[in-house]
């Protein structure tokens, strides 16, 4: 369902979609690069017991990966520290269990 649903949208943000090969992760080396980087920086280490707190997380971590974290191919800067920074965060509430 999900995937009918992208690939009805795609079209509507002029969004064309590419086919990989698979098994050949080097046609695809952005979002390869990103979902291991999401993969051994956040997912590996968490336990998400609901899918509010998985949300909140994901959250933090992308902001953080957007507005402070040091990129090799920008010359350790990170790629939008104003831009993101001045936004409102979308899920402000706390991690932790309670």
């Amino acid at each position: 369902m999900t995937s009918k649903l992208i690939r009805a949208w795609l079209p509507k943000v002029g969004a064309n979609t590419l086919y990989i090969e698979p098994g050949s992760p080097w046609e695809n080396g952005y979002c390869e690069s990103f979902n291991g980087k999401l993969r051994d920086e956040l997912l590996n280490g968490e336990i998400f017991y609901s899918l509010k707190e998985a949300r909140v997380v994901i959250e933090q971590w992308r902001r953080h990966y957007n507005t402070k974290r040091p990129h090799s191919s920008l010359g350790y800067r990170p790629p939008a520290p104003q831009a993101w920074s001045a936004l409102p965060a979308i899920y402000e509430q706390p991690t932790a269990m309670q």
